[in-house]
């Protein structure tokens, strides 16, 4: 009987073998929370971006002879106005639609200040460790002793509530932890041998940071990004419920939920729209984070 040499048998595994990009594709595809919250974002972005061809109607319209329209599935609901109307007559469908803008806008603005100052902190206090180190702790204990809820509150009251206002300040107040898990990323990537052969070959502080140890700290970054776009969207909400956060007639999820607090037992449906809306989009960034955290993590990866 003809044997098959050792030789080709290692050639044909090799052949078969899928490579990396195959590897991926089959673990992002195979995770069925991350292509869940991928298909969320998807429609939240496409809702957002095509607002002005989506929405039926001006979402700043007002129409007091049409107020408190229920939606289409009450049994005095019309086609006009799908979700009703506010206590305004404005149509809720389009303010619903405008509002995904104003919290995509908030999440990423806030998620990109705060992870921009995170990162430079965090890469810089792992690295150069000493008194570098020392003083970033000291800067992520102080903003970790201030709650941020609190201090947002005052900061908003004190320079009035506005979209600029409250982008600026959320931005300001949630880089700690980013700066905290980039920091320990770094620590352990720092005593790697790539970063000290790069050492050794005369590579520059800047280079090492952000061409060797950077690339392969993203995935904490990412992940941490995700939590921070979600906690800051749920945080203008709550500011907005309070009348802190952004102003009317801006068609914020939060504001639309303020709003209708005073009809919350004769037209529940006006709290539960904008509600579910903005449960959905958080749900679906924290399924992002955690599908890019398992199919990035390195025990996933063989």
């Amino acid at each position: 009987m003809a044997t098959v040499p050792l030789t080709e048998i290692g050639a044909l595994d090799i052949a078969l073998t899928p490579g990396p990009g195959a590897l991926l594709r089959r673990r992002v595809f195979g995770h069925a929370g991350l292509m869940v919250g991928l298909a969320i974002l998807a429609a939240m972005f496409f809702l957002a971006f095509a607002a002005p061809l989506l929405a039926p109607h001006d979402p700043y319209d007002q129409d007091l002879a049409r107020r408190l329209i229920p939606p289409i599935w009450h049994e005095r609901g019309t086609w006009i106005h799908p979700f009703g109307t506010d206590g305004l007559g404005r149509d809720y469908l389009s303010r619903l639609i405008y509002g995904s803008q104003i919290s995509l806008l908030i999440g990423f603005a806030v998620m990109a200040i705060s992870g921009v100052i995170g990162l430079l902190l965090g890469i810089s206090a792992g690295y150069f460790g000493g008194k570098v180190d020392m003083a970033v702790t000291f800067l992520v204990t102080t903003r970790l002793s201030m709650p941020v809820v609190l201090v947002a509150l005052a900061v908003v009251a004190l320079l009035g509530g506005s979209l600029t206002v409250v982008i600026l300040v959320l931005g300001l107040l949630k880089w700690d932890r980013f700066a905290v898990v980039i920091r320990g990323a770094t620590m352990q990537v720092r005593a790697l041998d790539y970063v000290a052969a790069a050492e050794a070959a005369g590579a520059s502080n800047l280079r090492i940071l952000f061409a060797e140890i950077l690339p392969n700290i993203m995935n904490h970054l990412i992940v941490v990004a995700t939590l921070e776009m979600a906690s800051a969207i749920l945080l203008e909400a709550a500011l907005s419920f309070l009348g802190l956060g952004v102003q009317p007639p801006l068609p914020s999820w939060g504001l639309m939920i303020a709003e209708a607090k005073s009809y919350m037992f004769f037209s529940f449906w006006l709290i539960a729209i904008p509600g579910v809306a903005l449960s959905l989009l958080v749900l679906a960034i924290n399924l992002v984070g955690d599908g890019i955290r398992d199919v990035t993590a390195p025990e996933n990866r063989a």
